[in-house]
């Protein structure tokens, strides 16, 4: 396995692509890696897949492009999105609410076709948007969970992209971010702290960086626009009003620390090959409904269960 360094990475790119990998609010958590890569000179294009928490858009599944409205077609699976983005349904996506923020379009990313039309489609909108990086960004940190974990919920989007991720690393510079150590309630520290030092022991972990003051004006900002709960536990932390709490309406317990306010950047082939067994399971799956069935072979409920239940219900 080559090994790849945060700082030749860095040097080498000119324009990257940040986008967050579980949807909802993941693309809050590229504020930092953004901030960060604009140190090194380089352009940065925010986004995150078409996939809402069921809160917020009770439609099972993320949106495929034409169920959305006021979107820019880059290909397929890939499109722009700006503060006038929304669902057939009038809902917002969470980019939409950063592109009000940051008054520029973001991106958005349907995972519906699985792994590899995935990563063909972030290969060509890298190649048309002229794009040498791409860094996926996970909000909590259940993209590096073994698989096992008792309060794993939502591992379906995150290997997914993955997967996808690692097939583009033999074209294009691709990192793994975690930003948010614990905040989405499913992992918890002790856990983390555990797969992390095997991704240590493997040689994964390439670097951190933590939030600054700027960032963090920043980011107080965006959370007022998008509503996120994982995302905003980490920011309120870093402001000293948050230690514990509960989210998910009270189905998930919170717990940070100071790790919790940086945001560590991994090989994602080490994630993929010696980590993830989820991501291994769904790549040659061709849609996100047979990603979910492999999955759930393997014993693990995915979050597309979950809001199918839900879904069920309320109809």
């Amino acid at each position: 396995m080559q090994e790849i360094t945060l700082e030749k990475i860095l040097a080498e790119s000119t324009r990257a692509m940040i986008i967050g990998i579980g949807g909802g609010g993941d693309v809050v958590g590229t504020i930092p890696t953004a901030n960060l890569l604009k140190t090194f000179g380089i352009e940065c294009i925010l986004g995150g897949i078409s996939w809402e928490r069921s809160v917020h858009d009770p439609q099972p599944g993320p949106r495929s492009f034409d169920e959305v409205r006021n979107a820019e077609k880059i290909n397929d699976y890939v499109w722009y999105a700006s503060s006038e983005t929304v669902t057939k349904n009038g809902i917002k996506f969470s980019e939409t609410g950063l592109s009000e923020v940051i008054g520029s379009k973001t991106l958005l990313v349907d995972i519906n076709p699985g792994p590899g039309d995935v990563s063909k489609s972030l290969q060509d909108a890298a190649d048309k948007l002229g794009c040498d990086l791409l860094i996926g960004l996970d909000v909590g940190g259940d993209s590096v969970a073994l698989g096992n974990e008792k309060g794993l919920m939502s591992p379906l989007a995150d290997s997914i992209m993955i997967s996808a991720i690692n097939m583009l690393r033999k074209k294009l510079n691709c990192i793994l971010g975690i930003f948010g150590l614990g905040s989405d309630g499913e992992l918890t520290l002790d856990e983390l702290e555990y797969v992390f030092k095997m991704i240590a022991g493997y040689g994964g972990i390439i670097g951190s960086w933590g939030i600054t003051r700027d960032t963090l004006r920043l980011l107080q900002e965006i959370i007022s626009v998008v509503p996120t709960e994982a995302s905003r536990c980490p920011v309120e932390y870093a402001l000293g009003m948050f230690e514990e709490s509960t989210i998910r309406r009270g189905t998930r317990y919170v717990k940070l620390n100071l790790s919790s306010t940086s945001t560590y950047y991994l090989d994602p082939t080490v994630i993929y090959e010696k980590i993830s067994k989820t991501a291994r399971a769904v790549t040659d799956c061709k849609s996100l409904e047979s990603a979910s069935r492999k999955l759930n072979d393997l014993g693990i409920k995915t979050e597309l269960d979950i809001e199918m239940e839900n879904f069920q219900k309320l109809s």
